[in-house]
């Protein structure tokens, strides 16, 4: 599975962003699929997961009540809503695609759970 992460970029604090993770590959429906971030100097950090039906999401505290994760499996996306984008999210954003056990034993939240990586799309927010 190959992933492609976009739709980062420069917005102000309040503002809203949409990321989209596109993957390659016929057998991307069967992956749970997380997007993690990292700031300079700072440890990659869990943000949200959703398994690989898309009926179940799952928010680090940081997202919860203002980041959205759906999935269009027709269309190999994934996407991350993020609205009431805050300062401290700035960061670099990843998604990426693991087994879908990591929702059944509670690791999604882990990195080294997932398999395959993006990119990284670059998400700063303004003060």
């Amino acid at each position: 599975v190959q992933l492609q992460a976009s739709g980062g970029g420069l917005v102000q604090a309040g503002g809203s962003l949409r990321l989209s993770c596109a993957a390659s590959g016929r057998t991307f429906s069967s992956y749970t699929v997380g997007w993690f971030r990292q700031a300079p100097g700072k440890e990659r950090d869990f943000v949200a997961a959703i398994s690989w039906g898309g009926g179940t999401t799952y928010y680090a505290d940081s997202a919860k009540g203002r980041f959205t994760m759906s999935r269009d499996n027709s269309e190999n996306t994934v996407y991350l809503q993020m609205n009431s984008l805050k300062p401290e999210d700035t960061a670099v954003y990843y998604c990426a695609a693991g087994p879908r056990g990591i929702t059944r034993n509670s690791s999604y939240s882990a990195p080294g759970s997932y398999d395959y990586w993006g990119q990284g799309t670059q998400v700063t927010v303004s003060s």
